[in-house]
């Protein structure tokens, strides 16, 4: 997927179908500023990582639970 320069992981995904929890409910970023961890993702093979504090960088591999 490209994104402009400078765009958050969190941004990215929006773009992506609907990320759901594990109950199956619509989940996305809630506050996009690190407090509510609803952005969560794996990048390069690390988990917990803050998607909206995160920026998007060529080759990076990203894992959401879907």
């Amino acid at each position: 997927m490209s994104v402009p320069e400078f765009t958050t992981i969190a941004a990215a995904l929006a773009l992506k179908p609907a990320r759901r929890s594990v109950s199956g409910e619509p989940r996305t970023a809630f506050c996009g500023m690190g407090v509510c961890h609803e952005c969560r993702v794996t990048v390069d093979g690390r988990a917990h990582v803050l998607g909206c504090q995160t920026l998007c960088r060529d080759g990076a591999i990203i894992e959401t639970m879907r």
